[in-house]
């Protein structure tokens, strides 16, 4: 008696949708598989232009965020995996995406101040 190994294969992303408090991604299988948002602290710090600025990445094995610079597997939405992201690099992250102080200029404009 021969016993043939399971093919597991998996599934696809198609498309993403994020609201204000969850991810949701559309499988090739026909399920959608959602994650609190709170999982991932770079998307629920995105603004909602940044978040929907997404690509597939890998055939649809996982999801990138350019402006925000995050990937998400489909593997590990599916296995529950929350991001990894420790905290201080979060805190870094979100320091340097705030705005800089400004000042005015000789010519009554306004610009970012050096940092």
């Amino acid at each position: 008696m021969s016993i043939s190994a399971l093919e597991l294969r998996m599934p696809a992303a198609e498309d993403v949708h994020v609201s204000e408090d969850t991810l949701s991604v559309e499988l090739s299988d026909g399920r959608t598989i959602s994650a609190p948002l709170a999982w991932y602290p770079r998307l629920l710090h995105g603004s909602p232009r940044e978040r929907r600025n997404w690509r597939l990445i890998g055939r649809g094995q996982g999801i990138h965020w350019e402006s925000l610079d995050e990937d998400i597997s489909v593997e590990g939405l599916l296995a529950g995996r929350a991001s990894g992201e420790s905290q201080g690099s979060l805190k870094k992250w979100l320091k340097a995406r705030r705005p800089g102080p400004k000042r005015r200029t000789s010519m009554g404009r306004r610009t970012k101040r050096p940092t």
